[in-house]
């Protein structure tokens, strides 16, 4: 029997940021929210590690696999980390490596912000 640990499932840290843009006029805390996202996925090298989690198999990536981007690993690391802050990764840390997944919640969020209300 081994003594390896089992990492708890990730848990959801992320909640919708807020309705369509065309629903109403977004709180001075959404937008701050949302701008937060925007900036963060605003740097090319930013967008290509999101959409390399996003599109990864099964939901989520070592960074040992999408570190690939033309920057250094500690700027590879910077660059996650601002997308955590912005709260559109969350990690898991499994010995020597750290796996990233985009949750459902940021992705649902994200095109239901750009999406035009329903009309009623």
């Amino acid at each position: 029997m081994s003594n390896a640990k089992v990492s708890p499932p990730l848990r959801n840290e992320v909640e919708p940021c807020c309705p369509p843009l065309a629903e109403r006029p977004l709180t001075a805390e959404e937008a701050e929210r949302t701008a937060k996202m925007f900036k963060a996925l605003g740097d090319p090298v930013r967008l290509r590690l999101f959409s390399a989690v996003a599109s990864h198999e099964g939901g989520e990536a070592c960074v040992c696999d999408i570190s690939d981007v033309g920057v250094s690993q500690p700027t590879v690391s910077h660059h996650l980390k601002k997308l955590k802050e912005a709260g559109l990764l969350s990690s898991e840390r499994r010995g020597t490596w750290v796996y990233y997944r985009v949750e459902p919640a940021v992705l649902a969020a994200m095109g239901q912000l750009l999406t035009r209300a329903a009309a009623v």
